[in-house]
């Protein structure tokens, strides 16, 4: 819709992330050679990760650790809360760092840079919208 037209992925994406940063005052944030970026929301550290091969944009944030009890309590709970209660994020388990993370997947190919920012937003309010909550409910 902008008009913009970009080579790839990767420079559509750092182009967005160049003017994220400009219009939040962070400093400036690139993708590294595996495609991955922080940014700074608030509270929140959301990581933005384009997988090229798949044409598809993650931009994920941390909620809390897997706890050690109740594990199946807090995955309905997840479950049940992706439905309808976290927007256009879910929820999902990082298995490498074995944490609840907030995830939102989109096509690279349509992505535009408004969309780009409200799924920044989205995931890092949902984040910490739910930080609390599921921390006092399944804290360690």
């Amino acid at each position: 819709m902008s008009g913009e037209k970009f080579a790839d992925a990767v420079t559509m994406v750092n182009a967005y992330l160049a003017r994220y940063v400009r219009q939040t005052h962070q400093e400036p944030v690139a993708l590294d050679e595996s495609g991955y970026a922080q940014l700074h929301q608030g509270t929140t550290t959301v990581g933005v990760n384009v997988l090229e091969d798949r044409g598809v944009l993650m931009l994920f944030a941390p909620v809390i650790p897997v706890p050690p009890v109740g594990v199946e309590r807090l995955y309905r709970r997840l479950l049940e809360a992706s439905f309808v209660q976290t927007s256009d994020a879910a929820f999902a388990i990082d298995r490498t760092r074995d944490e609840v993370v907030v995830r939102s997947l989109r096509r690279l190919s349509a992505l535009d840079y408004e969309e780009f920012e409200d799924l920044v937003v989205t995931v890092s309010q949902v984040a910490d919208s739910w930080h609390d909550e599921l921390r006092r409910e399944f804290e360690r």
